[in-house]
C-alpha cells in the first residue's frame, strides 16, 4: 500500500486565510484601534501571516515602519492580543477566530545579512577566481 505524501507547504486554504487574517490586522493598525503607548506613534506593517494547519493558530508577523523598538511593539500586540481576535473575527468568516500570535518580522533583517555576505571581500574573491565560461 502506498502510503500519502505529505504536503511540503501550506494548503491553499492556510494561505488565503493567513491573507484574510494578515489583510484585518493591516487594517485594524491603520486605524489605530488599540490603544497602548507603545503603538501610539508606531506604524505597524503585517508582512506574514501564517496559519496552522487546523487553522486555530495565526502567527503574524509584524514590523514597525524603520524596525525601530520591534519588540516592546510585538510585546504590546501580544499583551492586546484577545481584543484583536474579537475585532478581527467578524472580518474573516470562519467558524471559529484563530489565536493570534505576533512575532517580529525579521525576513528584511535576513535579507541584509545574506546581501552584506554576497558583497564581502571572500565572495568577490571567490568569484573572480572562477574561470570564465567565455574562454576557450
Amino acid at each position: 500500500m502506498k502510503k500519502d505524501h505529505k504536503p511540503t507547504g501550506p494548503s491553499q486554504r492556510m494561505l488565503r486565510v493567513g491573507e484574510l487574517v494578515r489583510h484585518a490586522l493591516a487594517a485594524m493598525f491603520a486605524r489605530g484601534e488599540i490603544e497602548d503607548e507603545a503603538l501610539r506613534v508606531a506604524v505597524v506593517t503585517v508582512p506574514e501571516v501564517r496559519m496552522t494547519p487546523d487553522l486555530k493558530i495565526a502567527n503574524a508577523y509584524v514590523m514597525p515602519l524603520g524596525g525601530a523598538h520591534a519588540d516592546e511593539i510585538v510585546a504590546a500586540l501580544n499583551r492586546h492580543r484577545k481584543f484583536v481576535r474579537g475585532r478581527i473575527a467578524p472580518q474573516i468568516d470562519l467558524k471559529y477566530a484563530p489565536e493570534i500570535r505576533f512575532f517580529v518580522d525579521d525576513t528584511f533583517e535576513e535579507a541584509g545579512r545574506i546581501d552584506a555576505l554576497l558583497r564581502s571581500d571572500r565572495v568577490k574573491r571567490d568569484l573572480d577566481d572562477e574561470p570564465d565560461d567565455s574562454e576557450g
